[in-house]
């Protein structure tokens, strides 16, 4: 098949990247390859593969070198090396683009095991790390030191869902000297234009929705030109591979991903309307809902018909934990899990103030997250209603104690 993917839609890219189309007889899917050695006819043949990624298993197959390419396609990358978690993408990258010495910008609002990354094996190396306000936008170049190489954003960010200035702070990031590097899995590949928007490094969880449906674990580190070189040093120092079966289950989900998250958003939006209808709500965390905090930037930079299925929602203060505890406990379709971006629906309680710097108090209320996934959307208000009702009941216990 002919490298189309900038005529194509999105939904299209999806189907045919990482495939030979008609120039290929014989099944629709790549094979898949399970392979560690790779033989060579002979010496020359040998001699002609050092250096290159055919000389050992370690270095990707048929099977993950489809994945990339299709993942390249869908978002505008100049290259995607897979690893074997998306917190593994994140830590390999940062570890490729800063030594010691060295000032990272790293949004107060990053996944928690980011901040445990910076917090403890950067710092070992001489690295230090600033959080800063997700809202900072442009403001952001005044943190901009003279050694700082690399900033970090995450929008929507993680629990507390601020949709970040991504132009205004990629202008500044660049005006400096600085790289941007991107938590991009809340938006998908599909979700917004990173590249475009001044992303240098767009990372992924692919167990989420790449994958989507809960059973592999990956992540993917999207580059452009200038960085691959050394991102893709560090990674083969590191010695990360994936293996082909999973490679194989993120091409199956991947080529359903637009048609998976239409419906994630589709439901979503209601179930964050229904949220926002509750008395004991005291904000619903979700920026593609109009009115919601960010609403105006994600119109701007995200496209609105690939939304994902995650948000949050942030009670009264008169509503206590246990009583959130008992909504959650009374669902029946919204299972109690970590993780997100597969076909299920998912709850979480969460205490973002544990881990910010910066507005710490915003977010003292109980909170939870939900994640909104492919069951009928009546079903799931159905199921919600009666985890209300039970955080009712346990309210109306408390006040006549």
């Amino acid at each position: 098949m002919a490298d189309h993917s900038t005529e194509f839609q999105t939904a299209t890219r999806l189907t045919h990247a990482g495939r030979k189309g008609k120039r290929h007889h014989g099944p629709v899917n790549p094979p898949l390859v399970r392979a560690s050695t790779m033989l060579f006819p002979d010496c020359a043949s040998l001699q002609e593969a050092y250096g290159t990624r055919r000389v050992y298993g370690r270095h990707g197959n048929e099977t993950t070198h489809a994945l990339e390419q299709a993942l390249c396609a869908a978002e505008g990358a100049a290259a995607c090396l897979l690893t074997p978690s998306g917190l593994s993408a994140i830590t390999t990258t940062l570890l490729a683009l800063l030594k010691s010495g060295d000032h990272l910008l790293m949004t107060d609002s990053a996944y928690d095991p980011t901040r445990h990354f910076c917090d403890n094996m950067l710092k070992q190396m001489g690295v230090e790390t600033t959080y800063y306000d997700p809202l900072a936008g442009a403001d952001i170049a005044a943190l901009i030191r003279p050694n700082t190489k690399v900033i970090f954003v995450e929008s929507p960010g993680s629990l507390t869902f601020e949709v970040q200035d991504i132009p205004a702070i990629a202008a500044a990031a660049h005006a400096a000297g600085a790289v941007v590097v991107s938590d991009s899995t809340w938006a998908t590949p599909v979700g917004w234009k990173s590249f475009e928007l001044g992303v240098d490094v767009s990372i992924h969880a692919a167990t989420k929705y790449i994958v989507g449906h809960s059973d592999a674990l990956m992540g993917a580190i999207l580059t452009n030109p200038a960085l691959e070189a050394p991102i893709r040093d560090t990674y083969k120092q590191l010695g990360l591979a994936i293996g082909g079966d999973d490679a194989a289950l993120a091409l199956r989900g991947l080529r359903t991903m637009a048609a998976r998250l239409a419906v994630h958003r589709e439901s979503a939006m209601r179930v964050a309307e229904w949220l926002a209808a509750q008395p004991e709500v005291a904000e619903v965390l979700y920026p593609p809902m109009p009115g919601a905090q960010g609403h105006e930037i994600w119109k701007r930079d995200f496209d609105p018909k690939y939304a994902c299925g995650l948000m949050g929602a942030r009670f009264h203060d008169d509503i206590c934990r246990q009583q959130v505890a008992a909504l959650i406990d009374s669902t029946d379709l919204f299972g109690i899990g970590f993780s997100w971006g597969g076909y299920e629906s998912l709850i979480l309680p969460t205490d973002p103030s544990r881990v910010r710097n910066h507005r710490a108090a915003q977010w003292t209320a109980p909170m939870i997250r939900l994640h909104v996934g492919l069951e009928c959307v009546e079903d799931l208000i159905s199921d919600l209603q009666q985890g209300f009702d039970a955080l009712r009941e346990q309210a109306r216990l408390a006040r006549a104690a």
